[in-house]
Protein backbone atom coordinates (compact mmCIF):
# COMPACT_ATOMS: atom_id res chain seq x y z
CA UNK A 1 0.00 0.00 0.00
CA UNK A 2 1.41 3.66 -1.11
CA UNK A 3 1.83 6.00 2.26
CA UNK A 4 1.00 9.28 1.29
CA UNK A 5 2.74 12.80 3.20
CA UNK A 6 2.81 15.92 3.31
CA UNK A 7 4.35 18.66 5.13
CA UNK A 8 1.63 19.64 7.31
CA UNK A 9 0.98 15.89 9.01
CA UNK A 10 3.18 16.99 11.93
CA UNK A 11 1.61 20.40 12.55
CA UNK A 12 -0.93 20.39 16.23
CA UNK A 13 -4.23 21.99 15.30
CA UNK A 14 -6.10 23.67 18.02
CA UNK A 15 -8.59 21.27 19.85
CA UNK A 16 -11.98 22.37 18.47
CA UNK A 17 -13.67 20.98 21.48
CA UNK A 18 -12.58 24.08 22.80
CA UNK A 19 -14.69 26.01 20.47
CA UNK A 20 -17.82 23.90 20.91
CA UNK A 21 -17.95 24.22 24.78
CA UNK A 22 -17.60 28.44 24.43
CA UNK A 23 -20.52 27.71 22.36
CA UNK A 24 -22.66 25.53 24.45
CA UNK A 25 -22.00 28.08 27.52
CA UNK A 26 -23.12 31.08 25.15
CA UNK A 27 -26.31 29.14 24.04
CA UNK A 28 -26.92 28.27 27.80
CA UNK A 29 -26.84 24.40 26.60
CA UNK A 30 -26.39 21.44 29.27
CA UNK A 31 -23.03 20.21 28.76
CA UNK A 32 -20.18 18.18 30.11
CA UNK A 33 -16.53 18.29 29.17
CA UNK A 34 -13.80 15.79 28.87
CA UNK A 35 -10.43 16.54 27.50
CA UNK A 36 -11.27 15.56 23.95
CA UNK A 37 -14.74 15.08 24.38
CA UNK A 38 -18.28 17.48 24.91
CA UNK A 39 -21.54 15.97 25.51
CA UNK A 40 -23.98 18.62 24.72
CA UNK A 41 -28.02 17.83 25.69
CA UNK A 42 -30.16 19.37 23.02
CA UNK A 43 -33.93 19.65 23.07
CA UNK A 44 -35.33 18.99 19.21
CA UNK A 45 -38.53 19.12 17.79
CA UNK A 46 -39.61 15.96 18.81
CA UNK A 47 -36.91 14.44 21.68
CA UNK A 48 -33.98 15.17 23.52
CA UNK A 49 -30.83 14.33 21.61
CA UNK A 50 -27.29 13.81 23.15
CA UNK A 51 -24.62 15.31 21.24
CA UNK A 52 -21.20 13.63 21.87
CA UNK A 53 -18.05 15.69 20.13
CA UNK A 54 -14.97 13.55 19.70
CA UNK A 55 -11.74 15.26 18.75
CA UNK A 56 -9.11 12.92 17.24
CA UNK A 57 -6.03 14.57 17.04
CA UNK A 58 -4.30 11.69 15.22
CA UNK A 59 -6.46 11.63 12.25
CA UNK A 60 -7.34 15.49 12.29
CA UNK A 61 -10.89 14.79 12.60
CA UNK A 62 -13.88 15.71 15.03
CA UNK A 63 -16.37 13.15 15.05
CA UNK A 64 -20.23 13.83 16.21
CA UNK A 65 -22.63 11.43 17.33
CA UNK A 66 -26.26 12.41 18.22
CA UNK A 67 -28.14 9.36 20.77
CA UNK A 68 -31.84 9.93 19.68
CA UNK A 69 -34.13 9.53 22.77
CA UNK A 70 -35.42 6.65 21.37
CA UNK A 71 -36.35 2.93 23.25
CA UNK A 72 -36.66 0.48 20.51
CA UNK A 73 -39.06 -2.63 21.15
CA UNK A 74 -37.47 -5.84 20.27
CA UNK A 75 -40.08 -7.11 18.49
CA UNK A 76 -39.73 -4.08 15.51
CA UNK A 77 -35.90 -3.99 15.39
CA UNK A 78 -35.79 -5.45 12.07
CA UNK A 79 -37.96 -3.32 10.86
CA UNK A 80 -36.38 -0.01 12.38
CA UNK A 81 -32.87 -1.76 11.03
CA UNK A 82 -34.49 -2.15 7.21
CA UNK A 83 -35.23 2.08 7.17
CA UNK A 84 -32.29 3.53 8.73
CA UNK A 85 -30.72 1.54 5.93
CA UNK A 86 -33.48 2.82 3.26
CA UNK A 87 -32.66 5.97 5.22
CA UNK A 88 -29.18 6.48 4.77
CA UNK A 89 -29.64 5.66 0.92
CA UNK A 90 -30.84 9.22 0.53
CA UNK A 91 -28.25 11.00 2.69
CA UNK A 92 -25.86 13.18 1.46
CA UNK A 93 -23.94 13.91 5.25
CA UNK A 94 -23.88 11.69 8.09
CA UNK A 95 -25.75 8.46 8.51
CA UNK A 96 -28.12 7.09 10.93
CA UNK A 97 -27.01 4.08 12.84
CA UNK A 98 -28.27 1.24 15.90
CA UNK A 99 -25.84 0.67 18.06
CA UNK A 100 -26.81 -2.83 19.43
CA UNK A 101 -24.83 -2.53 22.83
CA UNK A 102 -26.76 0.91 23.76
CA UNK A 103 -29.67 0.04 22.03
CA UNK A 104 -29.98 3.11 20.58
CA UNK A 105 -30.30 4.90 17.72
CA UNK A 106 -27.75 7.52 16.42
CA UNK A 107 -26.44 10.19 14.14
CA UNK A 108 -23.13 10.07 13.03
CA UNK A 109 -21.32 12.27 10.76
CA UNK A 110 -17.10 13.26 10.99
CA UNK A 111 -15.39 15.87 9.89
CA UNK A 112 -12.04 16.37 8.65
CA UNK A 113 -9.47 19.56 9.33
CA UNK A 114 -7.21 18.77 7.17
CA UNK A 115 -5.63 22.23 5.84
CA UNK A 116 -3.61 23.59 8.91
CA UNK A 117 -2.70 26.80 6.93
CA UNK A 118 -6.44 27.32 6.96
CA UNK A 119 -6.77 26.51 10.71
CA UNK A 120 -8.96 24.15 12.69
CA UNK A 121 -12.58 23.92 12.53
CA UNK A 122 -14.25 27.01 12.82
CA UNK A 123 -17.36 28.40 15.14
CA UNK A 124 -19.22 28.08 11.27
CA UNK A 125 -18.23 24.52 10.75
CA UNK A 126 -18.99 23.48 13.68
CA UNK A 127 -22.44 25.59 14.32
CA UNK A 128 -23.76 23.49 10.66
CA UNK A 129 -22.72 20.26 11.60
CA UNK A 130 -24.93 20.14 15.16
CA UNK A 131 -27.49 22.21 13.04
CA UNK A 132 -27.39 19.32 10.41
CA UNK A 133 -27.35 16.54 13.12
CA UNK A 134 -30.48 18.33 15.02
CA UNK A 135 -32.43 18.69 11.47
CA UNK A 136 -31.90 15.20 10.25
CA UNK A 137 -32.92 14.22 13.32
CA UNK A 138 -35.92 15.68 13.66
CA UNK A 139 -36.78 15.10 9.59
CA UNK A 140 -36.52 11.35 10.14
CA UNK A 141 -37.96 11.16 14.14
CA UNK A 142 -41.71 10.60 12.83
CA UNK A 143 -40.31 7.72 10.85
CA UNK A 144 -39.16 5.52 13.77
CA UNK A 145 -42.18 6.48 15.55
CA UNK A 146 -44.46 5.53 12.82
CA UNK A 147 -42.90 1.98 13.06
CA UNK A 148 -42.58 1.36 16.74
CA UNK A 149 -46.07 2.80 17.55
CA UNK A 150 -47.61 3.05 14.43
CA UNK A 151 -47.03 -0.41 13.62
CA UNK A 152 -46.21 0.84 10.16
CA UNK A 153 -43.89 -1.07 7.50
CA UNK A 154 -40.29 0.84 6.72
CA UNK A 155 -41.88 2.19 3.03
CA UNK A 156 -45.40 2.95 5.17
CA UNK A 157 -43.23 4.76 7.29
CA UNK A 158 -40.71 7.17 5.36
CA UNK A 159 -43.84 7.63 2.80
CA UNK A 160 -46.01 9.11 5.55
CA UNK A 161 -43.65 10.76 7.55
CA UNK A 162 -41.06 12.17 4.67
CA UNK A 163 -43.62 14.05 1.98
CA UNK A 164 -42.09 17.22 0.14
CA UNK A 165 -44.35 20.14 0.00
CA UNK A 166 -44.53 21.07 -3.18
CA UNK A 167 -46.75 24.62 -2.89
CA UNK A 168 -47.64 26.91 -0.53
CA UNK A 169 -50.76 28.36 1.05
Amino acid sequence: MTSLSTDHAILELPNPIDLAEEMAGANNWDFSREEDELIILLSGEYCDMHLRLFWHQEYKTLQLVSFLDLKIPENRLSDMQNVIHRINETMFLGHFEYWHNESAILFRHASLASDPMAGSITADHLANLIEIAVKESNKVYPVFQFIMWGGLSPEEAIEASMLECAGSC
